[in-house]
């Protein structure tokens, strides 16, 4: 008994295998600093800067016969704006149900704000603008083709979710290459900055070209958000994991913020997977899930969602979707597949003050 407890602590089955730890997935999470040779380039390299304002204004023309008029006017969203060379966006309408998949938003984390409930409790939120979304493309189940999984040769087969390419962001298609506007051919909209891909199921796909905005949520409803954590370079063990460091005195020289000792000694003779030692700090993937909506303001497309710990710096890129929690998913049919309506109110949930109501009423004596 004995001879066994000490070698599940040194790491040993008792038979005399050995046991391999792995404290975290770093080898799974690491950012592609360099894209593959594969991947169309974004930007032209010439942006024409010989080019007279008139033949600019004359290009400019021509980009807006081909593509329509941009659909983001100084930050501010109407129906009518949105909608570039798309008449029939009305999908046909669905039944929906707790496993359906619905599209999710491109959106930038602008800041923190608190509110206040009814009761007073003060609660902490960040505010998440949904910018100029469109829908580029629907790719059916059918015709996707994952990337197979690590030991598998084709993981299409039980592939049963189609994929909605969103993009945000309008920019003018001068400054783009010709392959990268010619993703956005079909859909009948201004070129985008930034793309992003959604999981759905076939009943939520979206027609090419219908606008996503704030209303596709509802206030007191769940969502994930998913965002790049800030990116802070190499950096030492009190930084980023929180070590206390070595003494400032008594004899400790040059020491006072190394890791000091990482248990490489013994039987063993080599460091774990996973020991936290320095190294790159930041600009990782991460998701935080089961936030809710305290508030709405359609008219500029802002969410009020919980919490402060949404990854990412301020005007950084979010992806935000219905939670995959089970016990916080939606009950009730949200807006689906989308939100089709035009609105510029400011919904509140239910238990949170609105500023605009009076909060003390005096009884004229």
């Amino acid at each position: 008994m004995i001879r066994t407890a000490i070698s599940q602590l040194m790491g040993l089955r008792p038979s005399g295998g050995l046991l391999t730890q792995v404290r975290d997935k770093g080898h799974l999470s690491r950012p592609r600093l360099r894209n593959p040779q594969w991947f169309l380039r974004k930007e032209v390299t010439n942006r024409g800067d010989l080019v007279t304002a008139e033949n600019k204004h004359f290009i400019n023309d021509l980009v807006h016969e081909g593509f329509g008029a941009p659909a983001l006017i100084k930050g501010v969203q109407t129906y009518e704006q949105n909608l570039i060379k798309t008449r029939d966006l009305a999908t046909p309408p669905q039944t929906w149900t707790p496993q359906i998949r619905r599209c999710g938003v491109i959106a930038r984390k602008i800041g923190q704000y608190p509110l206040w409930l009814k009761n007073g409790e003060r609660i902490r939120t960040t505010l998440l603008q949904i910018v100029d979304n469109h829908v580029i493309k629907y790719i059916p189940p059918e015709e996707y083709v994952p990337k197979p999984l690590p030991g598998q040769r084709d993981s299409a087969a039980n592939h049963k979710r189609g994929v909605l390419i969103v993009g945000s962001e309008s920019t003018n298609p001068v400054q783009l290459t010709k392959e990268y506007s010619g993703i956005f051919k079909d859909s009948g909209v201004v070129p985008k900055k930034n793309l992003a891909r959604f999981f759905v199921s076939p009943e939520a796909a979206l027609v090419p070209g219908t606008p996503l905005n704030a209303s596709h949520f509802r206030v007191g409803d769940f969502v994930d958000v998913r965002g790049k954590t800030v990116d802070h370079g190499f950096q030492g063990v009190v930084k980023r994991h929180g070590f206390k460091g070595m003494p400032a005195s008594h004899g400790v020289t040059k020491t006072h913020r190394r890791a000091g000792n990482i248990g490489g000694g013994g039987e063993k003779g080599r460091v774990w997977p996973g020991t936290k030692m320095p190294g790159h700090m930041g600009n990782r993937w991460r998701v935080i899930r089961g936030l809710r909506i305290w508030r709405i303001n359609s008219k500029y497309n802002v969410m009020w969602v919980q919490g402060s710990a949404v990854a990412g710096p301020t005007n950084g890129l979010v992806y935000i979707y219905d939670t995959i929690l089970p016990l916080r998913k939606n009950q009730e049919a949200p807006p689906f597949p989308t939100s089709y309506e035009d609105s510029s109110e400011d919904v509140w949930y239910e238990k949170v003050h609105n500023f605009k109501d009076e909060s003390i009423i005096y009884e004229k004596e």
